[in-house]
């Protein structure tokens, strides 16, 4: 899945996630006993480091990022491209990949991007849910703008490089704006269909199908706001079908969960171990078994697997 917030957890020094916890809902212990293969840890900056502090509190969870896999070398591998995820997928090992959640730390020079890129950082979106020098996030819709002119550029630098651009969080101006200028795909990691939750972190009909005709993916988040009706694991399928009604193609559909993002997750889905329970309600509905297999990390490893740059790599 490609949004986790658990990072955090471990850098405030509230626990370790190479070690088994009953705190929050993701560790490394919890993914092997889940059977996730596939995880993006997001590096979140907070509102009071940025923007002057945001790279040296970046550089803060990159450290913590290195210090929790190498604690756990034997079970974790990070991901950085086909080689480091073949290893994952050929082996009982779990892998994990660095993620950044608004991109004040790059400020407006293309250069840093390359740089989070040496460092192992293979997705990243332009803002979080406020505006910053390269776009508007959703917290400024209704009205919100687009993407900035330093913000086009960001964005050339992301495809050019073979990182991997996330639109969520995005306002709905910036969000055509990517489709217009990115030549990529790209993916919306963690947002739930508006038409089921009126809420402006989620993406309309019209989003969802532009998304999948880009190439895209959708990921759903676990976020009660962002899920409407009776917030809970079945809420989850009903968004996931309402997905798959719309495109008429599984290929597009992923989870992405907000795992750690939340105070309160939603009933049936309170960790990481709890993921069969939702494939077998989608079983329930009458979701096929290809169609869960590939919402449930399939559509992921595909797309990362044709998009990773080895460019740089790290392995």
């Amino acid at each position: 899945m490609p949004h986790a917030d658990s990072l955090l957890a471990a850098l405030k020094g509230q626990r370790h996630l190479y070690e088994a916890s009953q705190e929050g809902q993701l560790d490394f212990p919890r993914m092997k006993q889940a059977g996730h293969k596939l995880q993006f840890l997001s590096c979140w900056v907070e509102p009071e480091f940025k923007p002057e502090r945001a790279l040296p509190r970046l550089l803060t969870f990159v450290d913590q990022f290195y210090t929790e896999v190498e604690a756990a070398s034997s079970d974790v591998v990070p991901v950085f491209d086909k080689a480091s995820l073949d290893r994952v997928l050929s082996s009982d090992k779990i892998g994990v990949v660095m993620s950044i959640e608004g991109s004040e730390a790059v400020g407006t020079d293309p250069r840093l991007v390359r740089v989070l890129y040496r460092l192992g950082f293979r997705l990243m979106s332009l803002t979080w849910n406020e505006r910053n020098a390269l776009a508007d996030g959703a917290g400024e819709d209704p009205g919100g703008g687009g993407v900035s002119r330093a913000g086009r550029l960001i964005i050339q630098e992301i495809n050019q490089i073979g990182m991997v651009l996330d639109v969520s969080h995005l306002s709905h101006a910036a969000f055509w704006d990517v489709m217009e200028i990115s030549q990529r795909p790209v993916i919306a990691s963690h947002s739930n269909c508006r038409a089921l939750a009126d809420h402006r972190r989620n993406l309309t009909d019209a989003q969802i199908l532009a998304l999948a005709r880009h190439g895209g993916i959708q990921g759903l988040t676990f976020v009660r706001e962002f899920l409407g009706g009776a917030q809970d694991v079945d809420r989850v399928v009903d968004h996931a079908q309402h997905h798959l009604d719309l495109v008429g193609d599984d290929r597009h559909l992923g989870l992405g969960s907000d795992f750690d993002g939340v105070e309160k997750p939603v009933t049936g889905l309170e960790d990481v171990t709890r993921l069969p329970v939702l494939a077998d309600r989608m079983s329930d509905r009458g979701i096929p078994d290809e169609t869960i297999d590939r919402i449930f990390g399939g559509n992921y490893l595909r797309f990362f697997l044709e998009r990773w740059s080895d460019f740089n790599s790290n392995t």
